[in-house]
């Protein structure tokens, strides 16, 4: 039996409990929504203050020199670099992730069209982050010009779902819904192994798991920054090139900010060359800004800390719900094995949503997602054991007493 008594003794012993003291968490709330929407880093307010009273309330339009504005989206790249195995002047943050996938795509259809023609096929996993889907299915309807999309309906059929055939595979490094995993160095080896290209969605992987986008060889990575990083609704994402392609590299939405001169106020769009050719229009400085506050605390610590720390908590979790929680309708389908785990833990309830908002009520933060699915976040900067053991039995109190079953939540917001 696992005990509160034992949670605290862990939280005694955490290295990484200090951390928790840098984020602004509200009284009364145990926040398992992190792989969703971050908390709030507490030096975010006086950083948004200095951006907005003094680079634009004071220097206005010299801060585009002064503060360097201009320059933001890669330094900031290379601040979240060492997060994800890779190096300077490889990663610009702008935009959002669904643009990002959509440039980071047209470019690997580009490149497999001039080298494979006769590549065809754009595989994707059915469970995919809609917007991904949505992305592959849009450009692909621009292009006309063949291109089909295929859906992976299990992890484990990868391995014949490739095929001489495609041309790109776009995979979620940590699926939205379940937490699934992916090797990434192996899978990326299956993909070129086949002459095709990889494009990782780290939405739900970066600052959540260790990755080297590098050592793995990728092609391209796209991911948030406003999840586990902690940048902000809203804030810009990130978007890596692996350096071997950036002599091959096409701006889709040739935007000024991507042009190689764009003070020349030239007619002619002449693309940036490397990382900075990703730019598009002009970048939104005051949620920009805040990004480096969240990354700043990952810096203090190193991810395989944080890998080892989200491990024993999501354990700690699933082993707490089948204690506490058994023959009351509970149903894991986040993988038990640690390879194939990301930093959430997701549940299925017949009523999922209605228990979801119960439990809020409570001030225990989770999740939602289609279909009947409960989606706990674990983040490991500022939870502790003791949070995760308050929030199963809150959950089990939820379960048993049927606090529910209440017409105030079953109603539907437009966010769930």
């Amino acid at each position: 039996m696992i005990t509160l008594e034992q949670c605290r003794v862990w939280d005694q012993a955490d290295e990484l409990a200090a951390l928790r003291q840098q984020f602004d968490l509200p009284d009364g709330i145990i926040y398992l929504d992190g792989n969703s929407l971050g908390v709030l880093p507490r030096s975010a307010m006086s950083r948004a203050q200095d951006v907005i009273r003094r680079e634009w309330g004071a220097d206005l339009i010299n801060s585009w020199n002064k503060a360097g504005w201009w320059s933001l989206p890669v330094r900031l790249g290379d601040h979240v670099a060492p997060l994800v195995g890779a190096g300077a002047g490889e990663i610009v943050v702008t935009d959002t992730a669904s643009l990002n996938l959509f440039k980071v795509l047209a470019n690997a259809v580009r490149i497999q069209n001039s080298r494979h023609p006769e590549k065809k096929i754009i595989l994707a996993e059915r469970d995919a982050f809609p917007t991904d889907l949505y992305m592959i299915q849009g450009l692909i309807e621009l292009l006309d010009q063949g291109y089909a999309l295929q859906l992976l309906d299990e992890p484990g059929d990868l391995a014949t779902a490739v095929t001489e055939q495609t041309a790109v595979v776009v995979l979620s490094h940590v699926n939205y819904r379940t937490g699934y995993l992916y090797d990434m160095e192996a899978v990326t080896g299956l993909v070129h192994a086949h002459d095709a290209l990889i494009i990782w969605d780290l939405c739900h992987s970066i600052g959540a798991v260790p990755m080297n986008l590098k050592a793995a060889d990728a092609d391209f990575a796209i991911g948030c920054t406003y999840k586990y990083l902690n940048g902000g609704p809203g804030a810009p994402a990130m978007l890596w090139a692996n350096p071997r392609h950036h002599g091959a590299l096409w701006q889709p939405l040739s935007g000024w900010w991507g042009h190689a001169r764009p003070f020349d106020m030239s007619t002619e769009f002449v693309p940036a060359t490397g990382i900075r050719s990703f730019l598009c229009g002009t970048q939104p400085i005051v949620s920009m800004s805040l990004i480096a506050c969240g990354v700043d605390i990952f810096r203090q610590t190193d991810m395989q800390i944080i890998r080892s720390k989200s491990l024993r908590l999501t354990d700690l979790f699933i082993q707490l719900v089948e204690q506490e929680c058994a023959g009351l309708d509970m149903m894991l389908i986040t993988p038990l094995d640690h390879q194939h785990r990301g930093s959430h833990v997701s549940f299925r309830h017949p009523q999922g949503y209605a228990v979801l908002q119960a439990l809020i009520a409570r001030g225990v933060i989770g999740d939602y997602r289609e279909p009947e699915v409960m989606r706990f976040g674990v983040t490991p900067l500022y939870l502790g054991y003791s949070d995760i053991w308050h929030a199963v039995q809150n959950l089990k109190a939820v379960l048993q007493d049927r606090e529910w079953d209440q017409d105030r939540f079953r109603v539907r917001g437009l966010v769930t």
